[in-house]
């Protein structure tokens, strides 16, 4: 365990007159490490704020590097990873920037690529990038002047596709454009389709007029089946011709759910956001109500619109005063019709559900995926990777907008998280219920999924650090589900959720909030495990690197195991399925959990350790005997162990060691 705390005045005081099991706590480091209990009070608390220089705590990680942003690139929003061999390829709203992590201590640039768009969501597949674009500044030409008409040719919304094959110098080939733009991304291989590759788009914007994109339509799919409501797209990448990628279907994967219950706001971001609009709407800007709550619109959005009214009346130059109010007088209608509000005046209506993903992650190994979408978790057959189906979905009163999926390895569990206040808000603080702004966690079987628990973050943050559930993956340690998750400003958790209705933290790591004086933009965006390490992009601070310690809670020898399995590239959005190698170090990592779960006696625990190193100190026949009679016999024992289950997955991987040189 690792405990490294830079806390204010206050803080450090409480420190030094908690007692000595809080000290305890914190005093040990090293391998030596055998906690399996949380420090407290805990050092997340009251960290000193600042840029680069801002306070940290950790436990069970080690800090293995921090790398600033590059100079065209600081400043700017930094979004989400993906890997390729040594690389990490970090997003940004500038374009992208590619790391050389082959020396995680030292990282070093190999190219940043400006090409601005948001969020700028990046995947791989071989030698292909994908982009994300989104918003209404991005252009076809990677120009940095941004595209200011409501209506432009040179306006990109949707995919931008690189050859990376020189990673240092990428080619952009093409893009594919969508009504909605791509806010996320899922890169997906088919199994049986080896000449193409997939990509599924889940676009959250308005939809854009038919003037900028031919065949976009707004309307609602029963009035006009053309809509670009209600659906994703699916792009078709020919491998060898990727210059030829085409939208070849747009599923619609929501059709005939109905708008979930939710829970609102918590009472002080009612009055905050009230106060904002009453302020707002004083020096002329624009509010609309979303489910009985007012909210400011955000200038981005509304200059478009304006832009829009000119043209309309063949205006030139500036919105005028009438056209801000004819604006006023129709934006709550442009915003109901965004949200999916009833029409005025409808008695009893019944809202329609989500028409948009946030994202999809796909398991094509067991022809699954999850679908995070807004009110609703989803369920998707993807067998047919070009028509993905909907076979489940889920609604929660407690989750506000259903974020990203992650499935454990056997896909018996569906991980959704809630990005409640969308990233920007502090959703951590004390007052903040445990069940809102988290994970939900559920069981998936015979295509149904139930639910088990939540987790959080549990650290309270303050009401300057934006904090809320984001993105994650799996850490590879046979026999256990364990996920690191980015939380913002909330910093980075790993948790353990093999019992899925009990899931627990076993390390973290955090830094102070951005600014002591009011809300900024931080914190971890993704935490990802590639290769034997967690790698974080942070949005304000750069790219972080941690390793994970030994604990009582993670032994050296899962941590060992976790590091066998090597992926050539990794897209968290596109599950693996992780396989281990026949190893000493697996067996151990199994044996290790028997231990810590006292699922067979210590004493045969013991017994255990002794037959496998004198079985490694063996080699050819003589090893091969020894594991076999040391798998037949526990086998044999199972079904007297407290933990049968486990001690036959020991058994397989005792027998997989013997089976090996033959």
């Amino acid at each position: 365990m690792t405990c490294v705390v830079q806390a204010s005045p206050s803080l450090r005081y409480l420190v030094l007159t908690v007692g000595l099991s809080a000290l305890a706590a914190c005093a040990s480091s090293g391998s030596g490490n055998m906690s399996t209990v949380a420090p407290n009070p805990d050092p997340r608390v009251g960290l000193r704020a600042g840029l680069m220089d801002a306070g940290e705590a950790s436990w069970n990680l080690r800090v293995v590097s921090k790398t600033p942003p590059s100079e065209k690139f600081a400043g700017v929003t930094n979004s989400d990873l993906a890997f390729t061999g040594n690389y990490a390829i970090q997003g940004n709203y500038n374009g992208f920037q590619v790391w050389d992590i082959s020396h995680p201590a030292r990282p070093t640039l190999k190219v940043g690529f400006v090409c601005p768009a948001s969020q700028s969501d990046v995947s791989v597949y071989k030698n292909l990038l994908f982009v994300s674009g989104e918003g209404m500044g991005g252009r076809l030409d990677c120009g940095t002047q941004g595209v200011h008409d409501s209506v432009s040719a040179d306006r990109l919304r949707g995919i931008r596709i690189f050859d990376i094959s020189d990673i240092a110098n990428p080619k952009y080939i093409t893009n594919v454009q969508t009504c909605r733009g791509s806010h996320t991304h899922t890169v997906v291989e088919a199994p049986t389709d080896r000449e193409n590759v997939y990509v599924y788009v889940s676009g959250q914007a308005p939809v854009r007029s038919p003037r900028e994109l031919p065949g976009c339509v707004a309307a609602s799919p029963d009035s006009n089946p053309n809509s670009a409501l209600f659906r994703i797209e699916v792009i078709k990448v020919p491998l060898a011709h990727p210059e030829q990628a085409a939208i070849v279907s747009s599923p619609r994967i929501f059709s005939g759910l109905t708008a979930p219950p939710t829970h609102g706001e918590s009472p002080e971001d009612i009055a905050a956001a009230a106060k904002a609009a009453a302020e707002a709407r004083a020096k002329g800007g624009f509010t609309a109500k979303i489910s009985g709550m007012e909210f400011v619109i955000p200038q981005r959005y509304v200059q478009p619109m304006l832009d829009s009214i000119v043209r309309a009346r063949a205006g030139t130059g500036a919105p005028t005063g009438a056209d801000s109010a004819a604006l006023r007088g129709a934006i709550q209608g442009i915003v109901d019709a965004l949200v999916g509000a009833p029409p005025p005046g409808t008695q009893g209506g019944v809202r329609p559900g989500p028409n948009q993903c946030h994202d999809i992650t796909v398991y094509p190994a067991i022809g699954l995926a999850g679908g995070a979408c807004g009110g609703y978790g989803l369920l998707l057959d993807i067998r047919d990777v070009a028509n993905p189906k909907r076979i489940g979905a889920v609604a929660d009163s407690n989750f506000s907008y259903w974020h990203s999926a992650t499935f454990n390895n056997d896909g018996s569990k569906l991980l959704f998280s809630d990005e409640w206040g969308g990233g920007g808000q502090p959703k951590c603080r004390a007052t903040d219920k445990h069940e809102w702004g988290a994970d939900a966690l559920f069981t998936v079987a015979d295509n149904r999924m139930t639910f088990q628990s939540y987790y959080k973050m549990s650290a309270p943050q303050t009401a300057f650090e934006n904090c809320v559930a984001h993105n994650g993956s799996l850490i590879p340690i046979p026999g256990r589900d364990v996920m690191v998750q980015a939380w913002y400003q909330g910093g980075i958790s790993v948790f353990d959720w093999t019992d899925a209705a009990h899931p627990k933290e076993v390390a973290f790591f955090d830094w102070g909030p951005v600014d002591a004086t009011k809300l900024a933009d931080g914190g971890s965006w993704s935490a990802y495990w590639y290769n034997g390490y967690i790698v974080s992009s942070e949005i304000a601070r750069g790219l972080d690197i941690f390793e994970l310690r030994p604990s009582g809670l993670i032994s050296q020898n899962e941590i060992d195991a976790a590091k066998l399995v090597h992926l050539d590239y990794f897209n968290t959005q596109g599950q693996p399925k992780i396989v281990w190698p026949a190893s000493f170090v697996v067996a151990r990592a199994y044996l290790d959990q028997l231990a810590r779960s006292n699922g067979v006696a210590p004493d045969s625990v013991s017994a255990l350790r002794n037959d496998l190193g004198r079985a490694e100190k063996l080699s050819g026949q003589p090893r091969r005997d020894a594991l076999t009679r040391l798998g037949a016999r526990l086998d044999s024992d199972a079904p007297g162990a407290a933990d049968p289950a486990k001690l036959r997955t020991l058994a397989g991987a005792i027998k997989d060691l013997a089976q090996l040189d033959r």
